[in-house]
């Protein structure tokens, strides 16, 4: 069992998550629902989640391919639910940045086994409903 305190720190909205460690995260409601910028969003988070947890599948795969990755860096998009409560995410794509001397095929490959098998983030999205997809931009710099 993972166990985690959640606890109101900053006015209205403002959390503080800790984990077993003592690491910790801010959250906030957004802007325009009454937030302060205190923290990220929680759907939001749920973005970030999905790229950390592909971002560590990645390297993994590619260090035991043999791969030297010099650079890494995703960029997230998301389109939630309109009109729905609870306001899921429907559409998820994901652009993985990678840098160094990768063989295309392999970091193709290591992004679709996390993405499709091993990142748990992307599994509970899906069984959400939401369609993820991804692209690989190799050696190319980030917008």
């Amino acid at each position: 069992m993972v166990t985690v305190n959640i606890e109101l720190v900053q006015k209205e909205y403002g959390f503080e998550a800790v984990d077993v460690h003592g690491n910790k995260a801010r959250f906030d409601n957004s802007l325009d629902h009454g937030g302060q910028n205190f923290g990220v969003s929680p759907m939001q988070s749920m973005l970030m989640a999905l790229g950390t947890c592909s971002g560590i599948d990645v390297v993994s795969i590619l260090k035991k391919m043999r791969q030297d990755l010099t650079g890494y860096k995703m960029v997230i998009t998301g389109e939630r639910e309109k009109k729905e409560l609870p306001a899921v995410w429907e559409k998820v794509h994901v652009v993985f940045y990678l840098h160094g001397t990768i063989e295309e095929a392999k970091a193709n490959q290591a992004i679709s086994l996390s993405i499709e098998k091993y990142c748990s983030v992307a599994e509970t999205l899906r069984r959400a409903g939401a369609t993820i997809t991804w692209e690989l931009k190799l050696n190319e710099q980030a917008n």
